[in-house]
């Protein structure tokens, strides 16, 4: 029996995860807590989604917000962002990856919240997580809501890349690379797939991050496992048919991305207020760890005779 590094305990096969990182994507906030098209109020759902990360895991490798940070790209939205984020990261001693979304503006992204003078340069930034790579792309375009990676971008991208990493690479991205059922993000995707493909095939990249679609979505890229985080503003109800998906203010979440030596796993995490029961609590787990791996399977896997 061995204790996990968010305080669980792991009772099988797998030893704890070496890094566990926080995945938000898409807060949107505006300045003066505006209500996002006069009906989210994205700031206060962004601050219920602090509360369940800070509730959540004591110490996060990471928390890595992929984009879309502001809706306006107004210099006071950044400040307020950070404003919120930083108390909570310092808490739990965990650095911010702020990455760069379509709805961001570059020069007050750079001034508002990396303390760099404002220009229209890619926020890009490589981060050493105990040996896991982090890299922050950016994919946002000025001017434009469509994603895309230019050649210098990439080529940066190749040759950070080029040194492989203790324990692996993750990328941390808006756009993802990967295709929406929803047809109105055809119209926004990322272009220069091809490309990104040819740099990262067959280097020591494990992971994709990603946001923008507001709606939880995963697939495969050049090889490469791609996680896409839901949004804390609002989401999509997929639920409907494609061509009538639109937004509403519920399903907020975000996700917790367990790092293991084999494997990546991402988690969802939903920002509610339900009602949950308590039949597995920690005098519970406590009681099972007292017990042989073969008391456990008698005590909890076995069916009760009918």
């Amino acid at each position: 029996m061995s204790v996990g590094t968010d305080s669980s305990f792991v009772f099988g096969r797998n030893e704890p995860a070496s890094h566990v990182i926080v995945h938000v994507s898409d807060p949107h906030f505006l300045a003066g807590h505006a209500y996002l098209g006069g009906r989210y109020d994205v700031e206060t759902n962004f601050a219920r989604t602090l509360e369940a990360i800070s509730a959540v895991h004591p110490h996060p490798s990471a928390i890595v917000i992929t984009g879309d940070l502001t809706d306006l790209g107004e210099p006071e939205a950044y400040r307020r962002l950070r404003a919120a984020v930083e108390p909570v990261a310092e808490q739990l001693r965990a650095p911010i990856v702020w990455v760069a979304g379509n709805h961001d503006e570059r020069p007050a992204l750079r001034a508002g919240l990396l303390d760099l003078e404002p220009s229209e340069q890619p926020v890009t930034s490589v981060h050493d997580l105990g040996g896991l790579r982090l890299i922050a792309l950016d994919t946002s375009v000025p001017g434009w809501h469509h994603g895309d990676l230019d050649e210098a971008q990439l080529g940066w991208l190749s040759e950070v890349l080029a040194t492989p990493a203790p324990l692996g690479t993750l990328l941390a991205m808006h756009h993802p690379p990967i295709p929406s059922h929803l047809p109105l993000f055809d119209i926004l995707e990322l272009r220069h797939q091809d490309e990104l493909a040819e740099v990262i095939r067959d280097t020591d990249v494990r992971g994709i991050l990603a946001g923008h679609l507001h709606y939880s979505s995963n697939g495969m890229f050049a090889g490469v496992p791609v996680s896409v985080a839901s949004a804390t503003c609002y989401t999509m109800n997929v639920a409907r048919p494609a061509a009538d998906v639109n937004g509403m203010d519920a399903a907020q979440a975000f996700q917790l991305v367990h790092v293991y030596r084999d494997t990546i796993t991402h988690t969802v995490v939903p920002v509610t207020d339900a009602e949950t029961g308590d039949t597995f609590s920690a005098a519970w787990l406590e009681s099972m760890s007292r017990l042989t791996p073969e008391e456990r399977l008698e005590a909890f896997s076995r069916k009760s005779p009918r």
